[in-house]
């Protein structure tokens, strides 16, 4: 037994010194680096969060309302004692969206940030997992088995998160409605790895043959905004998927916000989409597939001496085209630019352009090395010749939108089984993404910033929480090389605010928003009209009198 007992303590002994010396490597490591040795601890009760600037954001939401209103308005509702705040699940998305996060389980990487959550009035940065079964319950599949009642309450319940989020997008962008605006139409693919509803094998130019997802988008041009988006399968490509959306659109506006032109690809320059538009007197301007009618058009055009200098080495030509399956004639304008490489058209030809541009004989005879590519429009618009060929080049900058939302935000991500989820998580994407343009507007109006340059630079940094005597202090440091320029515009973000409630204190949230965005918008043209003045009006020339 005393051997027993002997052993007993000397086992428990080890046991308390191998306790002891975790303890002591817990609390400081010793590392060897090529810059000498350190002495590591790890900080278990600390306050910090790497989104130190979050609090100017935040209190941009603050002012704004923005988001006490998307929280409000929020149909989702819980019965569960133990069911997180709405609160809690809104402001976890939003910060995993605005991080630049592309799958659910990237919120774990937020969930040991103890300010962020302070910041945003939030108990709590919830799993990955009740993110998911949250936005389950906000858009529930409505191909899943059940009764027909449970089917209707799903239908309900996906109809009142539409509309929620219909009116969370509208308050995003309606002040920029009122500028004489461009609607964009767009699709892009958004490639997928699972088994997920609507993954249908399409157009996938990035991976053929792989299944996708379409992401049809509506945007505000020049802004940069979305409008709308809504996610589709992944044969669902074609502009007649877009249409419904685009024209209920247009018919939501009142007549003074509508666009004052519509613009699309070669996918929207067909007969039903433009038909849909006449009918609502809607002006738009579209690319045309270079079919056998657009061909024929291109040769009795290509030897015409009445082509006009547009500018950027485009030249281009109007008339008038009917085409077989058009109801009517429309105005077309042919616009040509000569091939960069200078080629000679002679004996057989070996690449494509060259067989496409010598059997419609495109070269001109006065510059035979020249060969020319042809771009056809169709417009209902009246527009000088001189403006069709820069609007619809100005129409490659929601390709930019496309590739920073793809591959800088969620829209190439946030993918679960059931496409209703994909659908609020893309329009999410969208929203946050609009709130983020205006508060970079904001801090920058000379030119946009997209989001690989303004997140280092108005979101990073290191923020320390400290509570003492009633007080909370956050102490921040800047790890950007442009720490002068980044306070400059977070400056500029506190004067806008001071300016706007000081001119009209009196006024709502929701009425201090629609104030602070024409604030931005007449600060973007004030730097606009500035680096890039309006060209003088000229002097009238004084009647020539006779003499005598």
């Amino acid at each position: 037994m005393g051997e027993m007992r002997f052993g007993q303590r000397t086992l428990v002994k080890a046991v308390e010194g191998a306790i002891a010396e975790q303890v002591t490597q817990a609390e400081e490591l010793r590392i060897v680096t090529p810059g000498g040795r350190f002495q590591v601890r790890w900080d278990e009760n600390g306050s910090a969060s790497a989104l130190g600037q979050l609090a100017f954001f935040a209190e941009f939401l603050e002012a704004t309302g923005l988001f006490e209103r998307w929280v409000g308005s929020c149909p989702l509702a819980y019965t569960s004692p133990n069911a997180p705040e709405v609160c809690d699940v809104l402001g976890t998305w939003m910060l995993s969206i605005l991080d630049g996060q592309r799958r659910y389980a990237h919120v774990a990487g937020l969930r040991g940030d103890a300010v962020a959550p302070q910041i945003l009035g939030m108990t709590q940065i919830i799993s990955d997992e009740s993110l998911r079964r949250a936005l389950q319950h906000l858009a529930p599949c409505l191909d899943k088995p059940g009764s027909e009642d449970e089917r209707c309450q799903r239908e309900s319940q996906l109809a009142k998160s539409t509309a929620w989020m219909d009116a969370a997008l509208k308050d995003s962008h309606r002040e920029a409605l009122n500028t004489g605006w461009i609607l964009d139409g767009d699709t892009t693919i958004k490639c997928l790895y699972g088994h997920q509803d609507g993954a249908e094998i399409g157009y996938n130019p990035t991976k053929p043959g792989r299944p996708s997802h379409a992401i049809h988008a509506y945007w505000i041009a020049d802004v940069r905004l979305i409008l709308d988006a809504e996610v589709q399968s992944g044969k669902a490509t074609a502009a007649k998927y877009s249409l419904p959306r685009l024209i209920a659109l247009i018919k939501a506006l009142p007549s003074e916000q509508r666009p004052r032109l519509v613009r699309g690809d070669s996918a929207f320059g067909n007969e039903p989409v433009m038909v849909e538009l006449e009918l609502l007197e809607q002006a738009y301007l579209f690319k045309l597939r270079q079919s056998s009618g657009v061909k024929r058009l291109i040769e009795r055009l290509w030897s015409q001496g009445d082509w006009k200098d547009i500018g950027e080495g485009y030249h281009a030509v109007e008339s008038m085209l009917k085409l077989s399956n058009w109801r009517c004639a429309r105005r077309v304008v042919v616009a040509r630019r000569a091939v960069k490489d200078s080629l000679v058209i002679e004996g057989k030809a070996t690449g494509k352009r060259e067989k496409r541009q010598q059997s419609l004989h495109f070269a001109d005879p006065l510059q035979a090395v020249k060969l020319w590519e042809y771009a056809v429009l169709v417009t209902n618009s009246d527009y000088d010749l001189d403006a069709i060929g820069p609007l619809y080049r100005d129409r490659a900058d929601c390709e930019n939108g496309f590739d920073e939302l793809k591959n800088q935000w969620g829209w190439g991500g946030y993918t679960t089984q059931d496409l209703e989820r994909c659908n609020l998580s893309a329009r999410a994407v969208a929203l946050i993404y609009n709130w983020w343009s205006w508060y970079v507007r904001l801090a920058h109006p000379k030119t946009r910033l997209e989001a690989i340059t303004s997140r280092p630079m108005l979101l990073a940094g290191v923020a320390r929480l400290t509570q003492h005597a009633g007080q909370t202090r956050l102490l921040l440091t800047l790890t950007h090389a442009a720490g002068d320029q980044i306070k400059t515009m977070i400056a500029n973000v506190r004067k806008g605010l001071n300016t706007v409630l000081a001119t009209a204190p009196q006024l709502t949230k929701s009425e201090f928003w629609r104030a602070l965005i024409r604030y931005i918008i007449a600060n973007i043209i004030a730097v606009k009209q500035k680096y890039h003045p309006p060209p003088d009006i000229p002097t009238a020339i004084p009647p020539l009198v006779a003499s005598g």
